[in-house]
């Protein structure tokens, strides 16, 4: 039997077969009919498992917002909270050094936190010992040892003691709202360290800020006429936002990123160092009576309690928002503790802000968010103008067409109909 050529020779070799072995339900170009099927079904399974994609994106940086929403609550609400605890503390107790001290000794603390949360939500668990190795690997191939213990610890918990003791200085001279609002400034003070030392990214706009700090700053130094305690506080806030950017970009020289785990691991190495090495400090002020108090037991155990657990609780938020949300919306609940602490000084605390503290406030916390802006903003913003000029040219395109084809179709109605002859 002759099989002819044709197109689509191997569906008529198929069809042949059916139609010979008697197949039931066959009909001329069944095959061919069942090819184009499966086809058509894994287009459409492709288009399904796009959607899905889609979905499961899009549902991603949902739960994204969501978390970043109730971060950026948390950050701010924490922070608002330990500078606010601070003031209260300073009523029966002004010791500002023993606060600081004993805040920093709860960094302790984080890295046992870190590892309740991996035995939670971990599949492949990890002896406490494993993951401490695994973490350390910050301080280098070699993990943590007791030179190193010593040559990294010292330096960041040098700044990080000196960053936190001159913020609770500050709130002796100057409202919460004042000192929160200068602390802002560490992100501009960070950007031209960063510019200068790590070589980073020269960006007009982040100068521009800088310069807003700036001028925010010498306008709240102004604002009693640079004398009293007002200039005295202005300089505490500005030397902590100095030292926490300069902690900041030594962080970021020597060590680099890291993960939760790894920050976990560091911040709690901090905290061993605060209570080997800088327990001395407070021992020798309270013999000195610099800080003197009569008996533990007339101690504010429950604020110190609080203003502890709260800056430990800003700390982890920091970090953990890192991971489950956009960094940016950290930095946001930061510059938002400004606006909560000026609510609490208002309804609370009765303070009348002068037309100059508020001002400089306001310049200080659109200078943070300048700062905020990623790097190749002027590309995102140039495309975006692009992007609505096409629009609008395609409208413009539109519309001309639609009444052109409008004035067409009015001429033929009030035109003449032409009879052909015969």
């Amino acid at each position: 039997m002759e099989v002819k050529g044709t197109s689509n020779g191997v569906a008529t070799i198929e069809d042949r077969i059916l139609r010979i072995t008697g197949y039931y339900g066959y009909y001329p170009g069944y095959s061919s009919q069942k090819r184009g099927e499966g086809t058509q079904a894994n287009t459409e399974n492709s288009q399904e498992n796009h959607e899905k994609t889609r979905c499961e994106s899009c549902t991603s940086t949902f739960l994204k917002f969501v978390w970043g929403f109730l971060i950026i609550l948390s950050v701010s609400s924490s922070w608002v909270g330990t500078t606010q605890i601070v003031k209260i503390t300073y009523k029966n107790f002004y010791c500002p050094f023993f606060i600081t001290w004993f805040s920093s000794n709860w960094n302790i603390m984080f890295f046992p936190v870190y590892y309740s949360g991996h035995l939670a939500t971990a599949q492949e668990k990890q002896t406490m010992l494993q993951k401490i190795r695994e973490c350390s690997r910050i301080f280098g191939e070699d993990g943590l040892t007791l030179r190193l213990f010593v040559k990294r610890t010292a330096p960041f918990s040098i700044l990080w003691t000196l960053t936190n003791y001159l913020y609770v200085l500050a709130l002796k001279k100057l409202t919460a709202t004042d000192v929160s609002a200068l602390f802002c400034c560490n992100k501009a003070f960070m950007f031209l360290l960063s510019w200068i030392v790590l070589k980073d990214k020269f960006m007009g706009v982040r100068i521009v800020a800088a310069i807003m700090a700036i001028t925010g700053i010498v306008m709240m130094a102004y604002a009693d006429g640079f004398h009293g305690d007002s200039i005295i506080g202005v300089a505490l806030a500005v030397g902590s936002a100095s030292a926490s950017a300069l902690y900041k970009v030594l962080f970021k020289m020597f060590l680099g990123t890291a993960n939760f785990g790894e920050a976990a691991h560091f911040f709690s190495t901090l905290g061993f160092f605060n209570l080997i090495f800088i327990s001395c400090t407070p021992v020798i002020l309270y013999f000195t009576k610099v800080e003197y108090w009569s008996s533990f037991s007339t101690l504010p155990w429950g604020y110190l309690c609080g203003l502890a657990g709260l800056w430990l609780a800003f700390n982890i938020l920091v970090n953990v928002g890192v991971v489950l949300t956009y960094p940016i919306l950290i930095s946001i609940g930061t510059v938002l503790s400004v606006p909560g602490n000026a609510a609490i000084d208002l309804l609370k605390h009765e303070v009348i802000f002068s037309v100059v503290r508020l001002g400089a406030t306001i310049i200080i916390c659109l200078g943070f968010l300048l700062m905020l802006l990623p790097e190749e903003w002027d590309e995102i913003t140039l495309r975006f103008i692009n992007s609505l000029k096409e629009k609008k040219t395609e409208e413009h395109a539109e519309d001309i067409a639609e009444s052109g084809i409008h004035t067409r179709s009015r001429s033929r109605a009030n035109g003449t109909v032409s009879i052909p002859l015969s």
